[in-house]
């Protein structure tokens, strides 16, 4: 098994989680293999990251690293977790949401990954956690991206993926020494619109800095995510695909539609047809929420299809900008300054 050191990033913003950051942070602390550090940043909220400074203080045992640490970037997901990367120091940083927690072998597998040297990424399987104590009927699983948490489609087993997921997820730390953090403008910013992608974005600039990178998914690294009954809702679920079409507009600007949307095509032709059919015939069948789901996964893919559209429009009006630490502020092409191009990339 690999020996590199893993240092663990949670990103946290209000202490109305308060218990579930706690919760996430027992959870690093109770792993088969142990975190190096665990780093909390606390997103432009001096009172929770006062508290959550206290709460260090005075419960963390000896030979235990917990550092908390301000967002030192503007507001939101993505400068915060270059906040945990530009100070941890671990060769591999995972990070691991607010709302979640990690079962026990969740780094051991993690690690495992990392025996291969062209291995710059790993990620994890995601479960839903429901407020309501299961699934909503109506709740297709080809959707659970919506919730932030593995969704039907995806392959199982250990197997190498264009992106990992966010939330669960792990990169060497050398990864970001090419290509700079995760881009601001994309992700997302505490309550505001449900927005997303940045690690998309991220983990297709590392496979075009580095052609031969591989990037992972091992389905045994699991960690559960809440999802609070306000997400169990159809109003969220319509928000929350309609903000990924904006992202995906986005991602596209950034690095080109051909890989921007590259597994999106298979999903939208493939993953999605095969549970619309399956949501008829259960519907057929009459088993309970087969319409339901059936219709969810069109109005989804209408709402994402609609968000894209508005997206691409106003990027290429207004010249959409975002940043990446380490290159020039600026559009897709010029967010890809600072470092290496890909063989055969245009200049």
């Amino acid at each position: 098994m690999s020996h590199l050191d893993i240092s663990v990033v949670i990103c946290v913003y209000t202490e109305d989680r308060w218990e579930d950051i706690l919760a996430a942070v027992d959870s690093v602390r109770r792993q088969s293999r142990p975190a190096a550090e665990t780093l909390l940043v606390v997103d432009h909220n001096p009172a929770l990251l006062e508290r959550l400074s206290e709460e260090v203080r005075a419960n963390t045992t000896p030979g235990e690293e917990v550092r908390v640490l301000a967002n030192a970037g503007p507001r939101g997901l993505s400068a915060g977790r270059n906040t945990g990367v530009a100070a941890a120091r671990g060769e591999i940083v995972a990070f691991l949401d607010d709302d979640a927690v990690a079962e026990r072998d969740w780094l051991r597998h993690f690690a495992e990954g990392y025996e291969d040297p062209r291995v710059m990424a790993v990620g994890g399987r995601t479960v839903p956690a429901w407020a309501s104590g299961r699934r909503p009927r109506w709740f297709p699983e080809e959707f659970d991206w919506i919730v932030g948490c593995t969704y039907r489609g995806l392959p199982p087993g250990r197997v190498r993926v264009r992106n990992v997921l966010g939330g669960n997820a792990s990169f060497r730390r050398s990864a970001f020494a090419v290509v700079g953090g995760f881009a601001t403008g994309i992700g997302r910013d505490g309550d505001k619109r449900p927005l997303g992608c940045e690690e998309t974005e991220l983990c297709i600039r590392l496979t075009r800095a580095l052609p031969d990178a591989v990037l992972l998914i091992d389905d045994r690294s699991v960690i559960h995510h809440k999802v609070p009954a306000v997400r169990e809702r159809f109003g969220y679920f319509r928000t929350r695909a309609y903000a990924e079409g904006l992202s995906k507009a986005l991602v596209a600007r950034s690095v080109g539609m051909g890989k921007g949307l590259e597994s999106e095509r298979r999903y939208t032709t493939r993953v999605l047809p095969a549970g619309v059919a399956r949501g008829l015939r259960d519907a057929a069948l009459g088993r309970p929420g087969g319409a339901g789901r059936a219709g969810a996964i069109v109005a989804g893919v209408a709402a994402a299809a609609g968000g894209y559209v508005l997206g691409s429009l106003r990027a290429r009006r207004s010249g959409a900008t975002f940043s990446v630490p380490g290159t020039a502020p600026g559009p897709g092409p010029a967010a890809t300054a600072g470092r290496p191009r890909a063989r055969g990339e245009a200049p």
